[in-house]
Protein backbone atom coordinates (compact mmCIF):
# COMPACT_ATOMS: atom_id res chain seq x y z
CA UNK A 1 0.00 0.00 0.00
CA UNK A 2 1.30 3.33 -0.67
CA UNK A 3 2.05 5.81 1.97
CA UNK A 4 0.73 8.54 -0.23
CA UNK A 5 -2.73 9.34 -1.63
CA UNK A 6 -2.58 11.77 -4.70
CA UNK A 7 -5.69 14.34 -5.46
CA UNK A 8 -3.57 16.62 -8.48
CA UNK A 9 -0.71 15.54 -10.90
CA UNK A 10 1.52 17.85 -9.46
CA UNK A 11 1.76 15.69 -6.31
CA UNK A 12 3.26 13.19 -8.60
CA UNK A 13 6.36 14.95 -8.55
CA UNK A 14 6.26 16.19 -5.13
CA UNK A 15 6.94 12.47 -3.56
CA UNK A 16 9.23 10.05 -3.91
CA UNK A 17 8.45 6.02 -4.26
CA UNK A 18 11.93 4.78 -3.01
CA UNK A 19 12.05 7.71 0.17
CA UNK A 20 9.32 5.73 2.23
CA UNK A 21 7.79 6.77 5.46
CA UNK A 22 10.21 6.50 8.41
CA UNK A 23 9.38 6.01 12.04
CA UNK A 24 12.50 7.88 14.18
CA UNK A 25 11.03 7.37 17.52
CA UNK A 26 8.14 6.43 19.25
CA UNK A 27 6.62 5.86 23.07
CA UNK A 28 6.07 9.47 23.99
CA UNK A 29 3.01 10.67 25.26
CA UNK A 30 1.96 13.22 22.72
CA UNK A 31 4.75 15.16 20.53
CA UNK A 32 4.51 18.64 19.27
CA UNK A 33 6.66 20.94 17.98
CA UNK A 34 9.42 20.30 15.66
CA UNK A 35 12.30 22.87 14.79
CA UNK A 36 15.17 21.96 12.69
CA UNK A 37 18.86 23.12 13.44
CA UNK A 38 20.81 23.10 10.64
CA UNK A 39 23.94 24.04 12.59
CA UNK A 40 23.81 21.22 15.35
CA UNK A 41 22.42 18.37 12.64
CA UNK A 42 19.64 17.53 15.25
CA UNK A 43 15.71 18.09 15.64
CA UNK A 44 13.99 19.09 18.92
CA UNK A 45 10.36 18.62 19.55
CA UNK A 46 8.25 18.70 22.92
CA UNK A 47 6.64 15.66 24.32
CA UNK A 48 4.29 18.15 26.23
CA UNK A 49 2.16 15.80 28.63
CA UNK A 50 5.79 14.34 30.21
CA UNK A 51 7.10 17.84 30.36
CA UNK A 52 10.19 17.41 28.55
CA UNK A 53 11.84 19.26 24.91
CA UNK A 54 13.83 15.98 23.26
CA UNK A 55 16.11 15.76 20.64
CA UNK A 56 16.40 14.00 17.68
CA UNK A 57 20.22 13.41 16.23
CA UNK A 58 20.60 11.52 13.08
CA UNK A 59 22.84 8.04 14.00
CA UNK A 60 22.78 9.01 17.47
CA UNK A 61 18.60 8.55 18.49
CA UNK A 62 16.69 10.52 20.74
CA UNK A 63 18.29 12.34 23.98
CA UNK A 64 16.62 14.64 26.32
CA UNK A 65 17.28 17.87 25.78
CA UNK A 66 14.90 19.93 28.45
CA UNK A 67 13.52 18.75 31.66
CA UNK A 68 11.34 20.14 33.17
CA UNK A 69 10.49 21.59 29.97
CA UNK A 70 7.56 24.33 31.48
CA UNK A 71 5.61 21.84 29.23
CA UNK A 72 6.78 23.23 26.30
CA UNK A 73 4.57 22.77 22.85
CA UNK A 74 5.89 24.99 20.07
CA UNK A 75 9.39 25.85 18.84
CA UNK A 76 11.33 28.28 16.09
CA UNK A 77 14.57 29.73 15.29
CA UNK A 78 14.89 33.39 15.45
CA UNK A 79 17.14 35.14 13.35
CA UNK A 80 20.03 34.64 15.44
CA UNK A 81 19.52 30.89 15.30
CA UNK A 82 18.19 30.80 18.93
CA UNK A 83 15.78 28.70 20.22
CA UNK A 84 12.06 30.64 20.71
CA UNK A 85 9.90 28.36 22.47
CA UNK A 86 6.31 28.81 23.65
CA UNK A 87 5.61 27.18 27.10
CA UNK A 88 1.87 25.86 28.98
CA UNK A 89 3.34 25.91 31.98
CA UNK A 90 3.84 29.31 32.80
CA UNK A 91 2.50 30.79 29.96
CA UNK A 92 4.97 32.49 28.35
CA UNK A 93 7.02 32.81 24.85
CA UNK A 94 10.52 32.56 25.85
CA UNK A 95 13.90 32.60 23.77
CA UNK A 96 16.92 30.74 24.88
CA UNK A 97 20.08 32.64 24.49
CA UNK A 98 23.07 31.54 22.94
CA UNK A 99 24.54 30.45 26.64
CA UNK A 100 21.68 28.74 27.51
CA UNK A 101 20.10 31.33 29.74
CA UNK A 102 16.15 31.65 29.27
CA UNK A 103 15.09 35.19 28.07
CA UNK A 104 11.06 35.73 28.49
CA UNK A 105 9.65 37.42 25.47
CA UNK A 106 6.11 38.15 26.44
CA UNK A 107 3.84 36.30 29.49
CA UNK A 108 1.24 39.55 29.60
CA UNK A 109 -0.72 41.38 27.92
CA UNK A 110 -2.78 44.77 29.56
CA UNK A 111 -1.39 43.33 32.58
CA UNK A 112 -3.01 40.22 32.16
CA UNK A 113 -1.44 36.74 31.95
CA UNK A 114 -1.58 35.05 28.78
CA UNK A 115 -3.28 31.64 28.35
CA UNK A 116 -1.53 29.05 26.93
CA UNK A 117 1.25 29.96 23.93
CA UNK A 118 0.97 27.39 21.28
CA UNK A 119 2.74 28.36 18.23
CA UNK A 120 5.41 30.40 17.13
CA UNK A 121 7.27 32.05 13.90
CA UNK A 122 9.47 34.65 13.35
CA UNK A 123 9.40 37.34 10.50
CA UNK A 124 11.98 38.60 8.54
CA UNK A 125 12.63 41.38 10.55
CA UNK A 126 12.51 39.81 13.81
CA UNK A 127 9.36 40.67 15.29
CA UNK A 128 7.95 37.37 16.88
CA UNK A 129 4.21 36.19 15.80
CA UNK A 130 2.50 33.09 17.98
CA UNK A 131 -1.04 31.76 19.13
CA UNK A 132 -2.26 32.10 22.17
CA UNK A 133 -5.25 29.53 22.21
CA UNK A 134 -6.79 28.21 25.67
CA UNK A 135 -6.03 24.59 25.44
CA UNK A 136 -2.91 24.56 27.73
CA UNK A 137 -5.04 25.17 31.02
CA UNK A 138 -8.27 23.45 30.02
CA UNK A 139 -7.06 20.47 31.63
CA UNK A 140 -3.93 19.10 33.37
CA UNK A 141 -2.89 17.07 30.34
CA UNK A 142 -0.34 19.90 29.00
CA UNK A 143 0.00 21.71 31.83
CA UNK A 144 -2.14 22.84 34.74
CA UNK A 145 -5.92 23.78 34.61
CA UNK A 146 -5.99 27.79 35.65
CA UNK A 147 -8.79 30.60 34.96
CA UNK A 148 -8.86 31.94 30.95
CA UNK A 149 -7.58 35.93 31.47
CA UNK A 150 -8.00 36.74 27.69
CA UNK A 151 -9.40 36.16 24.42
CA UNK A 152 -7.18 33.85 22.03
CA UNK A 153 -5.55 36.18 19.99
CA UNK A 154 -2.87 36.19 18.10
CA UNK A 155 0.09 38.14 19.39
CA UNK A 156 3.24 40.07 17.23
CA UNK A 157 6.11 41.00 19.62
CA UNK A 158 8.65 43.69 18.82
CA UNK A 159 11.94 42.07 20.47
CA UNK A 160 13.62 45.40 20.44
CA UNK A 161 11.44 47.32 22.44
CA UNK A 162 8.89 44.24 23.62
CA UNK A 163 5.78 45.61 22.68
CA UNK A 164 3.33 43.61 22.34
CA UNK A 165 0.36 43.84 19.93
CA UNK A 166 -3.03 41.26 19.80
CA UNK A 167 -3.37 41.24 15.69
CA UNK A 168 -5.76 39.00 15.34
CA UNK A 169 -8.55 39.20 17.94
CA UNK A 170 -11.84 37.21 15.89
CA UNK A 171 -9.96 33.40 16.01
CA UNK A 172 -11.73 30.56 18.41
CA UNK A 173 -9.16 28.62 18.64
CA UNK A 174 -5.93 30.09 16.86
CA UNK A 175 -3.31 27.45 16.70
CA UNK A 176 -0.34 26.72 14.17
CA UNK A 177 1.32 29.42 11.81
CA UNK A 178 3.15 30.21 8.80
CA UNK A 179 4.14 32.76 6.44
CA UNK A 180 4.39 32.42 2.20
CA UNK A 181 7.89 32.53 1.51
CA UNK A 182 7.66 36.26 0.38
CA UNK A 183 5.73 37.02 3.76
CA UNK A 184 2.76 38.57 1.85
CA UNK A 185 0.62 35.86 3.51
CA UNK A 186 0.33 34.95 6.68
CA UNK A 187 -1.49 31.60 7.75
CA UNK A 188 -3.38 30.48 10.54
CA UNK A 189 -4.70 27.39 11.67
CA UNK A 190 -7.92 28.19 13.71
CA UNK A 191 -8.59 24.96 15.54
CA UNK A 192 -11.78 26.03 17.58
CA UNK A 193 -12.28 26.05 21.01
CA UNK A 194 -11.42 23.11 23.10
CA UNK A 195 -14.54 21.08 23.63
CA UNK A 196 -16.70 23.66 21.13
CA UNK A 197 -18.51 22.78 18.05
CA UNK A 198 -16.65 25.87 16.15
CA UNK A 199 -15.74 26.01 12.52
CA UNK A 200 -12.45 24.74 12.09
CA UNK A 201 -10.45 25.92 9.07
CA UNK A 202 -7.02 27.56 7.87
CA UNK A 203 -6.90 30.69 7.78
CA UNK A 204 -5.37 33.45 5.33
CA UNK A 205 -4.22 36.89 5.94
CA UNK A 206 -2.76 39.78 3.78
CA UNK A 207 0.28 40.87 4.76
CA UNK A 208 2.30 43.90 4.41
CA UNK A 209 5.59 44.85 4.74
CA UNK A 210 5.07 46.67 7.46
CA UNK A 211 3.10 43.42 9.48
CA UNK A 212 -0.37 44.89 9.11
CA UNK A 213 -2.85 42.11 8.29
CA UNK A 214 -6.41 42.14 6.35
CA UNK A 215 -8.19 39.46 4.52
CA UNK A 216 -8.49 36.76 7.06
CA UNK A 217 -11.22 34.71 5.09
CA UNK A 218 -11.23 30.81 5.56
CA UNK A 219 -8.36 29.19 3.49
CA UNK A 220 -8.78 25.94 3.26
CA UNK A 221 -10.78 23.28 5.57
CA UNK A 222 -8.38 20.16 6.56
CA UNK A 223 -10.60 16.40 6.74
CA UNK A 224 -10.35 14.47 8.64
CA UNK A 225 -9.35 16.17 11.76
CA UNK A 226 -7.98 19.47 11.73
CA UNK A 227 -5.52 21.89 10.98
CA UNK A 228 -2.78 22.06 13.67
CA UNK A 229 0.85 22.57 12.61
CA UNK A 230 1.86 23.62 9.32
CA UNK A 231 5.20 24.76 7.16
CA UNK A 232 5.45 26.00 3.54
CA UNK A 233 7.55 25.27 1.29
CA UNK A 234 9.60 27.40 -1.42
CA UNK A 235 7.15 27.60 -3.78
CA UNK A 236 4.36 28.63 -1.62
CA UNK A 237 2.71 24.77 -0.69
CA UNK A 238 1.22 24.58 2.72
CA UNK A 239 1.98 21.49 4.36
CA UNK A 240 -0.79 20.94 6.96
CA UNK A 241 -1.50 18.45 9.93
CA UNK A 242 -4.25 16.73 10.00
CA UNK A 243 -5.99 13.13 11.43
CA UNK A 244 -4.79 10.65 8.27
CA UNK A 245 -1.39 12.47 8.01
CA UNK A 246 -0.02 15.52 6.11
CA UNK A 247 -1.85 17.36 3.13
CA UNK A 248 -0.52 19.62 1.02
CA UNK A 249 -2.35 22.93 -0.27
CA UNK A 250 -1.15 24.71 -3.12
CA UNK A 251 -1.35 28.96 -2.56
CA UNK A 252 -4.87 28.50 -4.19
CA UNK A 253 -6.30 26.33 -1.45
CA UNK A 254 -6.39 23.13 -3.52
CA UNK A 255 -5.30 20.05 -2.09
CA UNK A 256 -2.87 18.43 -3.92
CA UNK A 257 -1.91 15.24 -1.85
CA UNK A 258 -1.66 13.51 1.29
CA UNK A 259 0.93 11.42 3.20
CA UNK A 260 -0.48 9.02 5.20
CA UNK A 261 0.58 8.57 8.70
CA UNK A 262 -0.58 5.88 10.88
CA UNK A 263 -0.80 8.39 13.84
CA UNK A 264 -2.87 12.06 13.95
CA UNK A 265 -0.86 14.00 13.26
CA UNK A 266 0.00 17.68 15.10
CA UNK A 267 3.05 19.24 13.74
CA UNK A 268 5.66 19.81 10.56
CA UNK A 269 8.63 20.99 9.68
CA UNK A 270 11.48 20.94 6.90
CA UNK A 271 15.01 20.24 8.06
CA UNK A 272 18.03 17.40 6.68
CA UNK A 273 20.75 18.14 4.59
CA UNK A 274 18.75 20.26 1.35
CA UNK A 275 15.95 21.10 3.63
CA UNK A 276 14.08 18.47 1.66
CA UNK A 277 13.19 16.04 4.99
CA UNK A 278 10.07 16.50 5.82
CA UNK A 279 9.46 16.13 9.98
CA UNK A 280 6.48 14.84 11.52
CA UNK A 281 5.09 14.46 15.18
CA UNK A 282 2.54 12.32 14.99
CA UNK A 283 0.96 11.34 18.33
CA UNK A 284 3.13 9.48 20.34
CA UNK A 285 5.78 9.06 17.55
CA UNK A 286 8.46 11.65 15.28
CA UNK A 287 8.56 9.71 11.50
CA UNK A 288 10.22 11.81 8.68
CA UNK A 289 10.03 11.42 4.54
CA UNK A 290 12.11 12.58 1.95
CA UNK A 291 10.31 14.83 -0.77
CA UNK A 292 11.05 16.44 -3.83
CA UNK A 293 10.46 19.64 -2.10
CA UNK A 294 12.28 22.42 -0.07
CA UNK A 295 10.97 23.71 3.14
CA UNK A 296 11.18 27.54 3.71
CA UNK A 297 13.08 27.28 7.49
CA UNK A 298 14.76 30.22 9.00
CA UNK A 299 18.58 28.46 9.04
Amino acid sequence: MSFFEINHPVFRSYVLANAPLKQLASGFAWVEGPVWFADSGCLLFSDIPNNKIMRWTPGAGISIYRDPSNFSNGHTRDRQGRLISCEHGERRVTRTELDGIVTVIADRYKDKRLNSPNDVIVKSDGTIWFTDPHYGIMTDYEGARAEQELPCNVYRVDPRNGNIEAVVTDANGPNGLAFSPNEDRLYLADTGRMFGGDPTHIRAFNCSTSGTLSGGNAFHTITPGVADGLRVDTDGNIWSSAADGVHCISPEGELLGKILVPETVSNVCFGGRALHQLFITASTSLYAVSLNRRGVNLL
